[in-house]
């Protein structure tokens, strides 16, 4: 690595890891919840097509607000492979707990609630 440290993800400073966990699952399922509205539900309404181009802008939206909290992992295979190669597992559990219960979460209230079969 030429000298290089891997960055991986980690908290911000002042951050605990109660408030860290709470930003993964909000933006995790912020993510989710856009993409089951836009691209899985079978009614996409006037929202047809636009489904990659509001995903996206979701991603930019939460890597800018919740950066210095958690770091927006998102997704724990993003967290895992730089914790792997640095060995640093430091609240590393945020970046698996946060994402699994934020994309549940969306995952019931986009079926139960707004995916109508």
């Amino acid at each position: 690595t030429g000298g290089m440290e891997t960055p991986i993800h980690s908290l911000g400073k002042g951050v605990d890891p109660m408030q860290g966990l709470l930003m993964e699952v909000i933006l995790t399922f912020s993510l989710l919840f856009t993409v089951y509205t836009t691209i899985v539900d079978p009614k996409k309404g006037p929202l047809q097509g636009q489904g990659i181009l509001l995903t996206g802008l979701v991603v930019g939206a939460n890597i800018f607000t919740g950066g210095l909290f958690s770091a927006a992992s998102m997704n724990p295979a993003r967290s895992f492979g730089p914790a792997l190669v640095s060995g640093d597992w430091t609240d590393h559990w945020i970046y698996w707990v946060g994402p699994l219960v934020g994309g549940a979460l969306a995952g019931l209230v986009c079926e139960n609630f707004f995916i109508v079969r």
